[in-house]
């Protein structure tokens, strides 16, 4: 059986570079293939066909493979997995809990002006309709609230949205 097995390789590998289309590759499936086989060799039943079941072996090991190697992303320089960070969650839930206290101390009127505008995305007249009143004052009120909020959440510029300056640089290195 010994001198069967070697005798198949040279047509094992023949066959591993005809899937993969690389020499490299093809040597470790013979390899891969190889180990599997010596491994698992009381379920080969003798007089059977010893290289077709090894030929079954490095073909579903191939298929196997290029299934999991599908799904990844080449990435040798880590080029890609360093545009992957995402910001922490713990800012972003206690972000969100200081908005909710700041839009509750909002005056009720523009409080459901600015969530009718901003939150819900009505027009200005879809919400003067809903809260029956003149466009104008609806403008107004989101105005209003929008300031007020700022000044609530101590909000600057733009650069006060998303992680803190703490935050982004530490991001920002860790990509560099």
């Amino acid at each position: 059986m010994r001198d069967e097995i070697i005798a198949a390789i040279p047509n094992l590998r023949a066959f591993a570079i005809s899937l993969s289309g690389s020499v490299d590759r093809a040597d470790d499936l013979v390899q891969e293939t190889l180990l599997r086989a010596f491994a698992n060799i009381a379920s080969f039943r003798p007089g059977t066909n010893l290289p077709a079941w090894l030929f079954t072996i490095l073909r579903n090991l191939f298929r196997s493979e290029y299934r999991k190697r599908r799904r990844e992303v080449p990435d040798s320089d880590g080029a890609f997995a360093a545009t992957l960070t995402s910001n922490p969650d713990q800012t972003t839930h206690l972000d969100f809990e200081d908005f909710r206290a700041a839009l509750e101390k909002l005056p009720p009127d523009q409080r459901e002006a600015l969530v009718l505008v901003g939150a819900s995305g009505f027009s200005y007249e879809e919400a003067a309709d809903i809260c029956q009143c003149a466009v104008g004052t609806i403008k107004s009120r989101v105005n209003r609230a929008r300031k007020r909020l700022g000044e609530l959440l101590a909000i600057e510029d733009g650069e006060d949205f998303g992680p803190d300056r703490t935050t982004r640089a530490a991001l920002a290195a860790e990509r560099a």
